[in-house]
């Protein structure tokens, strides 16, 4: 059955982000090692099914009595519910279940559960039972830390419930409050809402059924005390966050004219909103041809009115989901909002406010989707706590993540506070005391440590796994033996890069993918349901953290850190892409792997362990690291490190149009062998045609060109900069370029345009790449 959501389609247009569920149907996703209750009423039909396949699921159903009884859904029991027991232990979503079992008098101690699913279950397998009476049904998706050299990883199911009464008319209702909300208030389309907050206290504004916009506005109490309003500014705001709109971090914070702050953005869902132009006004739809139309402008008025602020003909706000951006002729385009049904945006006051909400009455052009919808509008107290965070999805049908820390974000918050949002996690980009150089020159001379957790892990086993993995990368993955890594690129039929990562070999059926996005992991799994392979790809990037820790000095580093059983190779003894499995300390210590892998062209490693035990090894690393000086790292430095030594990076130096050549690493396509893999025929044909090619250039000038800047020979461009940077070592500007195979000669001189690529030019020509080092001889260990 799969998946029972669909994405919604009107008139031809498929919206995957606005996912559709049959009449009736309610959606629970239960996190792997984690659990769920719902209630039922008789006619119920529950529907569970195994989204990555591979994970078992244990199902309980308890009675008013608080009895367990898997009669009451029509099934039997079958295990002990040791798994849903564990569950209820481990995770934030189990704690919140067994509030839930507990309230209701449930017995858990003799209680026996039904088994779902388990190893040999295909993705998207389902289960459903139908229920017999009242019931409280708890399905837990049991799993426990998965040990680093270890492949069971727990994985996510999803509970569906087909009531049988339906009670959802296709309307979303708003979630739940994040705590006790002070104010809970729908503002129905067209409609303005005026509110006080007191300094400290958080605002929730929420899109309930997805591509609503709402205007925005918060004005100083103080300052309207004193009659002389000064609300959230435009211009003030950009100017003092050098951003187009403020976001959870750093740069979060809106300002008034007097250049105070006056709330900050801590949680966002969406991420894509307005970039401050006016609420909509009377004009707007007078001269559009709706004279009379009901605006946020003149409902702002009437609501501020009260207090004593004058009224305007357009009022400048923050209009949160409303999606314009500036076109190539800076022209000002909107279409419909990125939100989905219950995006928010949480914000916290920095002083006392008044403010106003609305919710968009525009019904005639994309801004709200064509049909206006309700905003929810919630305050909660200054007690309450909110972590930072950026949604994310994998996909756009996908519920929405909270940014999360890795497991090594406590380690490396002892050294900064100016981490960025990555790939749906918080790392460091800089560590101040050190310095962006100070950091580049110890990852060069001494050693440097970096989290690089976010890099996301899958899980490939089963009878097929080698043939799925042969299938998908461009490497011959029959000839990797058991403890090497090969770097590969996986490509679409087509030949454009969907990634590229590193195929590490646990078994003969075991391998594990690590690659740069979702996007690779997704597309293994597809390929395998695809082309019927009997292979599970489940995701494990929450089950590993890892540290890089290069330079120099980082085997002598690891050496004193790790031990290493009889059976596998030491860190001195670690040959260049090999890995091994050690612990800290000896025969009892913390598990770990270690690869001789890295991002910096220099000697190195990563150490992958759980995340719980992330503190643990940064520990032991720092403490034998320090005294040789080695440094904490942040992205800024990496991005050096990794363009001088010519190491492509997603959306710069490729993309799924730019095929492995084009990206500079048509080392990971051996044609001369005869393994067929998903993109070949068309890897053939570009090879023997090639039409751009990655170069490097130098820059006779000290300004650093920037991603996407125009290369051109006279006043045709021939080319793009895909990476640069100002390199140290070599005291001189260096870039990556994509440039068309006629001019990617060593020595060409070429021209990087700026400004409208004409008016400004800086000189150029074509030289080997990588810029330092393009032997690998320090990657490989040898240091003069």
């Amino acid at each position: 059955m799969g998946l029972l959501e669909r994405p919604g389609e009107r008139s031809g247009v498929v919206q995957p982000g606005l996912p559709v569920l049959p009449p009736g149907t309610e959606r629970h996703p239960v996190p792997g090692g984690g659990s769920r209750a719902v209630r039922l009423a008789p006619g119920d039909e529950v529907i569970v099914v195994d989204r990555e396949g591979g994970q078992r699921g244990e199902l309980l159903a308890f009675g008013r009595d608080g009895a367990a009884d898997a009669g009451l859904i029509g099934a039997r029991a079958d295990i002990p519910a040791d798994g849903l027991r564990a569950a209820l232990l481990a995770s934030r979503s189990g704690r919140a279940v067994a509030d839930v079992l507990s309230r209701a008098g449930c017995d858990l101690a003799d209680a026996r559960a039904v088994a779902l699913h388990g190893p040999e279950s295909r993705v998207g397998d389902s289960v459903s039972f139908t229920a017999q009476s009242d019931a409280l049904v708890v399905l837990a998706a049991p799993g426990g830390p998965m040990a680093p050299e270890a492949q069971d990883t727990p994985t996510d199911l999803i509970l569906y419930v087909r009531r049988a009464n339906a009670r959802n008319t296709g309307l979303h209702l708003p979630p739940d409050p994040l705590a006790d909300a002070l104010i809970d208030h729908q503002i129905n389309p067209g409609e303005a809402f005026v509110y006080e907050v007191p300094a400290g206290a958080y605002i929730q504004i929420l899109d309930v059924q997805g591509r609503e916009c709402s205007d925005f506005q918060a004005f100083s109490a103080r300052s309207i005390d004193r009659g002389t309003a000064r609300e959230v500014d435009p211009t003030a705001t950009r100017s003092m966050t050098g951003s187009i709109y403020p976001m959870p971090g750093l740069h979060s914070k809106y300002w008034n004219t007097d250049l105070e702050p006056l709330v900050e953005i801590v949680q966002d869902t969406c991420g894509r909103h307005d970039t401050f132009g006016l609420a909509c006004t009377a004009r707007f739809y007078e001269d559009m041809g709706y004279p009379g139309h009901v605006n946020c402008t003149d409902n702002i008025n009437a609501a501020l009115d009260p207090y004593g602020i004058a009224a305007r003909g357009g009022w400048p706000a923050i209009n949160f989901f409303f999606n314009t951006q500036l076109d190539d002729t800076h022209a000002i385009a909107t279409d419909e909002p990125w939100s989905r049904p219950g995006d928010f945006v949480l914000l916290r006051a920095l002083t006392d406010l008044v403010c106003v909400s609305t919710a968009c009455p525009d019904d005639i052009d994309p801004a709200n989707g064509w049909q206006p919808t309700e905003i929810q509008l919630r305050t909660y107290r200054d007690t309450e706590r909110f972590a930072r965070s950026i949604g994310w999805r994998k996909i756009p049908e996908d519920d929405v993540q909270d940014t999360r820390e890795t497991g090594f974000h406590e380690a490396f918050a002892r050294h900064t506070r100016d981490f960025v949002e990555y790939q749906g996690y918080w790392l460091p980009n800089s560590f101040p005391n050190v310095g962006t150089l100070g950091e580049y020159w110890a990852c060069r001379d001494k050693a440097a440590i970096m989290d690089l957790s976010p890099l996301r892990k899958y899980e490939v086993t089963g009878p097929d796994a080698e043939q799925l993995m042969q299938l998908c990368a461009t490497r011959n993955v029959a000839k990797l033996a058991v403890g090497q890594v090969v770097y590969t690129a996986i490509c679409a039929e087509h030949g454009g890069m969907i990634d590229d990562g590193t195929i590490f070999r646990l078994g003969a059926h075991n391998f594990r993918w690590i690659g740069g996005s979702d996007d690779s992991g997704l597309w293994l799994r597809e390929m395998a349901e695809t082309h019927g392979l009997n292979a599970h790809v489940r995701n494990s990037t929450d089950q590993l953290s890892n540290v890089a820790v290069q330079g120099r000095l980082s085997r002598e580093i690891l050496s004193e850190v790790f031990w290493t059983p009889p059976t596998q190779p030491t860190v001195a003894e670690l040959g260049w892409f090999r890995f091994t499995i050690a612990r800290i300390g000896g025969y009892d210590g913390t598990p770990v792997v270690i690869s001789r892998t890295g991002y910096t062209g220099e000697l190195g490693y990563e150490v992958f362990c759980h995340p719980r035990d992330a503190v643990t090894v940064f520990d032991a690393l720092w403490e034998a690291g320090a005294a040789k000086g080695m440094q904490p790292l942040g992205l800024a430095a990496l991005d050096i490190l990794r363009i001088e030594s010519g190491l492509a990076f997603a959306g710069h130096e490729f993309d799924d149009q730019t095929d492995p050549f084009e990206a500079g690493i048509g080392f990971t396509v051996p044609l001369k062998n005869d393994v067929q893999f998903i993109g070949r025929p068309a890897l053939e044909t570009r090879k023997a045609s090639p039409q751009k090619r990655l170069v490097g250039l130098e820059l006779d000038g000290n300004e650093v060109p920037a991603h996407g800047d125009c290369v051109r020979l006279g006043r045709v461009q021939v080319g793009v900069i895909t990476s640069a940077t100002r390199s140290p070592i070599l005291d001189r500007t260096i870039a990556l370029a994509r440039v068309f195979v006629d001019h990617a000669a060593e020595g060409t001189a070429l021209e990087v345009g700026q400004l409208d690529g004409h008016q400004k030019r800086l000189k150029a020509r074509v030289v080997p790449f990588p810029h330092v080092d393009p032997t690998k001889s320090r990657a490989k260990g040898n240091y003069d």
